[in-house]
This record gives C-alpha cells, sequence and structure tokens, in this order.
C-alpha cells in the first residue's frame, strides 16, 4: 500500500505555524490528492501507520480526516479505514464556498476571463442592498469563470470598494473575490440564495458557448460577514449542463412517519 508522501512535513509542521496541528495534517493530505498521489478510490494506510508518518496523535488525525470528509475529500467506510472520494462524490458541497475554494477541493484550475472591472457609484436600490448611502463607490466585477479552460459561468459582483483597500490593483484573472474580502477583515460567513432555472440572454451566449435561449442556472446571492454588513452581491449564471446543486433537507416535527 502506498505512503503518504511527507516530503513537505517539515515545513508544513513548522514549530512557528500558528495552524493548529490537525489543520496542517488536512492541508497536507489533501494537497496530495490534489496533485494526484492520493487518486480517488485510494484507501488510506491504518491510522496507526498514518500517525506514525505524521507525527500526529489519533486524535488530531481522526479530526483532520473528518474536516475532509465534510469537505468531500474523504469518505469514511466503517470498519474499513478511509477513502480518497471518487471525483462524482466531490460535488458543490452545501457549506458557503467561493467558486476558487470549490474548484481546488475538487482538484480543478480555476480561472477568469474579466469582462468589466471598475468603480461604480452605488445606486438607491444599491444603497439598500448594502446599507450604505447612495453614491458609495462599489467596485464592480464581471467575469467569466472557468475550470480547467472549460467556461462554467458568468460571474457579476459588487462589493463597496473601501472594503478592501487596493482592490482595483487584484489580478481577477486567478484571484478569489471572497478570499480578498477575508484577507481585509470582510470574510463572507453567510449567503442568502436564490437560484432559477432560466433560457440564456443574448449577452451571455458566447461567453458560455452557447445560443441564446439554452438553459441556464442563475443564482442571486448576498452575503454577509460576522458583523452582519453585507459584503458580497453578485449574480452568477452557469450553464445548466455544467453545474449541479447538491443540498439536504429534513422533516420537521418530532413523530414518525406513516
Amino acid at each position: 500500500m502506498d505512503r503518504v508522501d511527507t516530503s513537505s512535513q517539515t515545513s508544513l509542521f513548522a514549530s512557528d505555524n500558528p495552524e493548529p496541528l490537525w489543520v496542517q495534517a488536512a492541508e497536507l493530505i489533501e494537497r496530495r490528492v490534489r496533485e494526484g498521489v492520493l487518486p480517488a478510490g485510494r484507501r488510506l494506510p491504518a491510522e496507526r501507520e498514518l500517525c506514525a508518518q505524521l507525527g500526529i496523535s489519533r486524535v488530531t488525525l481522526r479530526r483532520a480526516l473528518q474536516h475532509l470528509v465534510e469537505r468531500g475529500v474523504m469518505r469514511s467506510s466503517h470498519g474499513r479505514g478511509w477513502y480518497v472520494a471518487a471525483r462524482s462524490d466531490r460535488e458543490w458541497p452545501n457549506s458557503l464556498e467561493s467558486f476558487t475554494e470549490t474548484a481546488r477541493r475538487k482538484g480543478l484550475v480555476p480561472t477568469s476571463r474579466v469582462l468589466h472591472a471598475k468603480i461604480e457609484q452605488a445606486s438607491l436600490d444599491e444603497a439598500d442592498e448594502f446599507g450604505v448611502a447612495a453614491g458609495t463607490e462599489l467596485f464592480v466585477l464581471k467575469r467569466v469563470r472557468m475550470l480547467d479552460g472549460v467556461p462554467i459561468a458568468v460571474d457579476s459582483s459588487r462589493v463597496v470598494a473601501g472594503l478592501v483597500p487596493g482592490i482595483t490593483s487584484v489580478d481577477f484573472t486567478r484571484a478569489s473575490l471572497v478570499e480578498e474580502l477575508a484577507a481585509a477583515g470582510a470574510e463572507p460567513v453567510v449567503a442568502e440564495s436564490t437560484i432559477e432555472a432560466r433560457g440564456c440572454d443574448e449577452e451571455f451566449a458566447e461567453p458560455l458557448e452557447l445560443k441564446t435561449g439554452d438553459p441556464v442556472l442563475i443564482m442571486n446571492q448576498s452575503m454577509t460577514d460576522a458583523l452582519g454588513r453585507v459584503v458580497l452581491v453578485s449574480t452568477i449564471t452557469y450553464r445548466g449542463d455544467r453545474y449541479r446543486l447538491r443540498t439536504s433537507f429534513m422533516r420537521g416535527g418530532t413523530g414518525g412517519t406513516s
């Protein structure tokens, strides 16, 4: 059975790294998955062997692996061990992830073609959305989002420019808007979303390689940070054949079904 390559263990587990050991261990294992060292379907070595390789306790290892299960990178089989999730198992999550984060988790390369990126003044409606004064500067960003070079969606997003100093100089062909907000102390933690099916508008047909009227899914999102501020409002138009929404439902009440 293949061993987990720990050649970068020394630097990753450096004593001055502020991240908890379980986070560092999870990042190491996930990186091996992304790089193909641990391919889909591969069973990991026994926990005792993994603990010895990584120099961590079983409690720390299990926390790291459970985190990877929640991210869709790993799956567990009772009594049989831990496995790298098949790509078909790694669908879009129920948790709040950026396009870039989801792509990385799935082992894909996210890039963008920027169609529009400039400062505009908030209209009255936009001011209401963000809870700011009309005329406040907004950074308006419109991109074609791609995975491994394949167009997936057109993303039209707006943020209050003052939240991210220097935002106009960021290269959004590769940068993540959510990650830029997080780095500036305004990380989105809650998103209110609506999704509806429509025919593709003419303006999106060319960038999405579709014909006008072809099916698309449109997601409208408003994201707030831990302070309750609206920090990102977006409308994302996905190709209907390249986006899948996964969700869960739970029946309320305490009684059984009949």
